[in-house]
């Protein structure tokens, strides 16, 4: 556990208090005016569950709402932001699995309650918080499991970002289903990610360094 807690440790560093939204997420301000304004529920939800202060919260959304004036992200935006993390590679398919951890609700946008409330369990949450928001990453079709076909699709998506191996999946699938199922819960991801068994935690530690692009 060591090692998650270290790198959440420079997630924190590299997100300062004062400004949670990425840099390569941000553009300049321009003389754009949106009339959008943020929500007393939102504010309320975020405040309930972050340790951010309203002041700073309002700060994020004048951020935010300059960048996106119709006060949501879509899917092209989305990638336009990972391009700039990720400067000359296909981020294609990467953009559409981290959007799985962004979009709470699927409605096709990400909405500045569910950018923050990932930005800052990314950047401030436990090792377990930010491996349930990865977890996301891995359930496709969000039922709360991670099968055969699943593990095999996300690792030969990412592993040519990763330079990794090719049987990366079989060995991860191993480490994980505890049972033998056939499938990996939640509660068995987060288990073999934290008791640093070797292809889980490796995976998992370069997914999180997306966010220290």
């Amino acid at each position: 556990m060591t090692m998650l807690k270290d790198t959440t440790t420079k997630i924190q560093s590299k997100h300062s208090k004062s400004s949670i939204l990425p840099k390569g997420w941000m553009k300049k301000k321009d003389d754009t005016t949106s009339s959008i304004q943020l929500s007393q529920e939102d504010m309320d939800y975020i405040v309930s569950n972050t340790a951010i202060s309203r002041e700073n919260i309002e700060q994020q959304f004048q951020v935010f709402i300059t960048n996106h004036p119709d006060g949501k992200i879509s899917k092209k935006s989305f990638k336009t932001m990972m391009k700039a993390c990720y400067p000359g590679a296909n981020v294609d398919k990467l953009t559409k699995h981290i959007w799985r951890m962004y979009d709470d609700n699927n409605d096709g946008y990400i909405d500045f309650r569910e950018l923050m409330m990932v930005l800052y369990i990314m950047s401030d949450g436990t090792p377990e918080q930010n491996l349930k928001q990865i977890f996301k990453i891995f359930d496709l079709n969000s039922d709360g499991k991670i099968n055969h076909q699943e593990m095999n699709k996300i690792t030969k998506d990412l592993s040519k970002l990763f330079n990794e191996d090719k049987n990366l999946a079989e060995n991860i699938f191993k480490e994980m289903d505890e049972n033998n199922d056939g499938e990996i819960s939640e509660e068995e991801f987060i288990k073999a990610c934290l008791s640093q068994k070797k292809c889980s935690k490796k995976f998992t530690l370069k997914i999180i360094d997306i966010f220290l692009q």
